[in-house]
């Protein structure tokens, strides 16, 4: 009980020397923060980076075993198996739009998984420039102090107003790198993700197998 007394006083007191910048700060930290545990529970749910049994699929396939690529595609979990199932459906048709709808599907799915990702930008970038402008309004107060103490300078007074006003700047900070960091690599792993059904999808249509047979005939 005296620990969460303690933390409500500490927090009480942040917010009073930063005022109302560091308060939407908090605001900004506390929402950032369930959108990052949001996006993590949703890149398990989909199986982003699971897809073993999806890539022995593909592997299979591309080896022409067609019945085993379809036991393995069976067995996949990730989000990336109805397109890649939509594909092996598709692959005999020889309809030029296949590869444009498949992509389209693909990339329907990255948007959902990619969706936040703005916010955290936002975020990134904002946070930042919200802790300075804190530090600016901080800075005129310290100055205006000062200058209604007249002669009766105190040093301690400037350097009291200096430091409350940096706290902003401290807090705008602390919010903005962890935000572009978990950013960064969100979107590594969206990258990822796009090679890898890139190449699934081509090589679901273009399998080496048939691009051998078609070179035999020719010859």
């Amino acid at each position: 009980m005296n620990i969460m007394q303690d933390l409500r006083t500490s927090l009480g007191n942040v917010l009073d020397l930063g005022g109302p910048v560091v308060a939407i700060l908090l605001l900004v930290s506390v929402l950032t923060l369930a959108l990052i545990l949001y996006k993590l529970w949703q890149f398990q749910a989909a199986g982003v980076g699971r897809h073993r049994a999806l890539s022995a699929a593909i592997d299979a396939w591309d080896a022409g075993e067609r019945q085993k690529a379809k036991k393995h595609l069976a067995q996949s979990t990730s989000y990336l198996a109805p397109v890649i199932d939509h594909a092996i459906s598709q692959a005999d048709t020889g309809n030029a739009l296949v590869s444009q709808r498949l992509d389209a599907e693909a990339e329907a799915r990255f948007a959902r998984l990619e969706s936040g990702f703005k916010v955290l930008d936002v975020v990134a970038q904002l946070a930042p420039l919200l802790g300075l402008f804190g530090t600016v309004l901080g800075m005129i107060e310290a100055f205006r102090t000062l200058q209604d103490a007249g002669s009766a300078v105190d040093p301690s007074l400037l350097a009291g107003g200096i430091w409350v006003a940096l706290l902003t700047t401290a807090a705008g900070l602390a919010v903005a790198m962890p935000s572009a960091l978990v950013l960064s690599w969100f979107e590594g792993r969206m990258h990822r993700e796009r090679v890898f059904a890139e190449r699934g999808l081509r090589t679901i249509l273009a399998p080496t197998t048939a691009t051998r047979d078609a070179q035999v005939h020719a010859a």
